[in-house]
């Protein structure tokens, strides 16, 4: 199995009230950085069986955006044990939901999930950390029944990647609304037409959320 980490992106920030905490959205910032590590990821040809996210509105933004990027066409999985109140049992057993699939996408927050990461890679159970800055992507590889990291890219690298004419379509989709309260997003930003469109337009509208697989 291949899972891919990503801390969701910046988000201003942190609210006192913790209902309006969870429905901080990305800034300018988190939007130019879910742009440019999915279209670096893109260029690597990432692919993933499923992407599954915090319920939280940055966490599921972050998705959303970097799934676009990289061509993912099913649904947004939302799941409690991503949640940065979260337990390591209960992310455990999440991966047993999932341990099918080949590829696996994971949005969440810190502190609990750079500690997640740090914690299954560790050997014999013993606690460890990564240190995953907002926006960073770490690649995990199952050999011989471990779980490796193959990598770690941080914002800054994906930026340093990126053209330096990229103008993120996303800042103005965030800008944009028509008259029934959708956001308009640019046709350029969709990869692939109506599923990618409706797949943002679900995490950055305020009065819905994202579907929750079943499987």
């Amino acid at each position: 199995m291949t899972i891919y980490f990503v801390r969701h992106a910046s988000a201003g920030q942190k609210k006192l009230n913790p209902k309006k905490d969870e429905k901080r959205p990305l800034d300018a910032d988190g939007i130019r950085q879910c742009t440019q590590m999915g279209r670096l990821l893109a260029g690597m040809e990432t692919t993933v069986e499923a992407v599954i996210s915090s319920p939280l509105k940055r966490a599921t933004q972050t998705a959303a955006l970097v799934a676009n990027e990289i061509g993912y066409e099913g649904k947004l999985n939302i799941e409690a044990a991503l949640h940065p109140r979260a337990k390591y049992t209960d992310f455990r057993e999440m991966l047993r939901k999932y341990s099918k699939a080949d590829s696996l996408m994971l949005v969440g927050h810190n502190p609990n999930f750079s500690a997640f990461l740090g914690q299954l890679v560790a050997e014999n159970g013993s606690r460890s950390y990564v240190d995953m800055k907002k926006g960073a992507v770490a690649k995990v590889e199952t050999e011989q029944k471990k779980f490796v990291i193959q990598w770690l890219i941080t914002p800054r690298v994906a930026t340093a990647a990126a053209e330096s004419s990229i103008i993120p379509p996303a800042v103005q989709a965030m800008k944009s609304q028509n008259g029934s309260g959708e956001l308009e997003i640019p046709a350029e930003y969709s990869r692939s037409g109506k599923k990618h469109k409706k797949l943002i337009q679900t995490a950055f509208t305020t009065n819905s959320r994202p579907k929750t697989s079943r499987k």
